[in-house]
């Protein structure tokens, strides 16, 4: 088994592994550790040598201690119970390392440790790490916590998830949000006055994730809600693209009352990044929101935005189900007729392509014959 000069290589497993030289001001060669993803490939042997995570948490180069991080998760449960209690105090320092790669590489692995560590030490050991991480001056850091914050959730006891975990969605969402939550749990509202999240990195990872956390405890809706409403365009985008499967957890009367209003200003919004993700999980919602959602149709079928009609075009067919013949009859054939002279070419195909699909539903021969004279004469 092969070390090299600072005791970092430990593994005979040399086609997984370079190395390159570079000069330090004393003209000593020194070996770069192998990238992270080439630590995987040896994975059994760091099971049969025990300690050998451990020693490599310990490597003086932050590089070896970035790839301790990405296999602890693997190591801790087939390792001795005697050993375990320093893994778990080795990856608390690595959480609190001075290099911020390394803290970045715990934070990503926190949630996939979280799984084996037992339920006994969840609470002081995993929580402990997590704070000190959604803490951190990096917000690259944060983010990557705020990441595996719905792993860590799912293997929480309800209290300890609201005691731990809700603080922090919170404190990267917006004030609002945080004086909501105060009121759906009844908490004292200094637990909450901690200053927003700056980086809009870390609200478009908690846009993300925050829907799987909703499942568990629907008083989250208000943090998705000011999430809705940020005024970063990416996190608009992330949060909306999460609308649909947050309105199947959530029961109708809420949908209702919470999400409608924001999907209603989402359909406005001066960015056309957002309005063109609401018009490709329109269908989604439908069910849940129903005819509710039938003034925003009309409104991104006349959008100023030809993507954004397209999409809303390519689900008519789907609304149909879902509205109603007569709603769409009533409401929509105009719009239609007015899409049927658009001076995008590829919107007056898409019409094209879903006038026999109109026909049939609708029930509106005369209607489709004027379309197709129409279409005939914007193309001219």
């Amino acid at each position: 088994m092969a070390a090299g000069p600072q005791g970092l290589l430990f593994f005979n497993y040399k086609s997984s592994m370079y190395t390159r030289q570079c000069n330090n001001t004393h003209g000593v060669t020194q070996y770069i550790f192998l990238s992270t993803k080439a630590v995987f490939s040896f994975v059994p042997s760091i099971l049969v040598m025990g300690t050998s995570s451990l020693r490599l948490a310990a490597g003086e180069w932050f590089t070896a201690r970035v790839s301790a991080c990405g296999i602890f998760h693997i190591a801790y449960p087939s390792t001795l119970d005697m050993l375990k209690t320093e893994l778990r105090s080795i990856y608390t320092q690595l959480c609190q390392d001075d290099i911020p790669v390394v803290r970045r590489a715990a934070a990503t692995n926190l949630g996939k440790l979280s799984t084996t560590i037992e339920s006994a030490h969840l609470k002081a050991g995993i929580m402990s790490m997590f704070d000190d991480l959604t803490q951190d001056e990096q917000d690259y850091v944060r983010l990557l916590a705020v990441e595996g914050c719905a792993t860590i959730w799912k293997f929480l006891d309800p209290q300890d998830c609201v005691a731990h975990i809700l603080p922090v969605i919170a404190s990267f969402s917006q004030v609002m949000c945080r004086l909501l939550l105060v009121i759906y749990l009844g908490f004292c509202a200094s637990n909450f006055l901690s200053e927003q999240d700056n980086s809009w990195r870390v609200r478009y990872m908690v846009a993300n994730q925050l829907y799987e956390l909703c499942e568990a405890v629907t008083e989250l809706v208000p943090a998705y809600v000011c999430l809705l409403r940020d005024n970063e365009a990416e996190v608009c985008v992330a949060a909306t693209g999460k609308v649909p499967k947050l309105c199947q957890i959530l029961n109708p009367e809420l949908a209702i009352k919470h999400i409608f209003p924001c999907v209603k200003e989402l359909s406005s919004d001066s960015s056309q990044h957002v309005r063109s993700a609401l018009s490709s999980v329109l269908v989604g919602i439908a069910p849940i929101l129903g005819k509710h959602l039938l003034p925003i149709f009309l409104s991104l079928l006349k959008d100023e935005l030809p993507d954004v009609r397209l999409n809303t075009i390519s689900k008519l067919d789907q609304m149909n189900q879902v509205i109603g013949v007569d709603l769409l009859s009533q409401s929509l054939l105009p719009a239609i007729v007015e899409l049927a002279e658009d001076r995008h070419w590829r919107v007056r195909l898409a019409i094209i392509e879903y006038l026999p699909l109109l026909a049939s539903q609708l029930g509106v021969g005369l209607s489709v014959h004027a379309m197709v004279h129409s279409i005939r004469n914007a193309a001219r």
